[in-house]
């Protein structure tokens, strides 16, 4: 299973690094961190920390910091 969400989140990391906009990519994760809470998994640390990263990077494009 490790291994399974491992390979989820660099797929993920893929298709984020081919989306400029920062709020797409955020979206993308959110719907990712969904799906593993509604299926009653605990969300991997990894994957938490790309969304806080996201996070951070739309609200600096949202203050004008890009």
């Amino acid at each position: 299973m490790e291994n399974q969400m491992q390979s989820e989140i660099a797929e993920l990391n893929s298709e984020l690094e081919e989306v400029e906009d920062p709020r797409e990519c955020y979206a993308m994760v959110q719907a990712k961190i969904r799906r593993y809470r509604q299926s009653g998994e605990k969300v991997p640390e990894d994957l938490a920390l790309i969304e806080r990263r996201l996070m951070n990077e739309c609200m600096a494009a949202s203050q004008g910091r890009d």
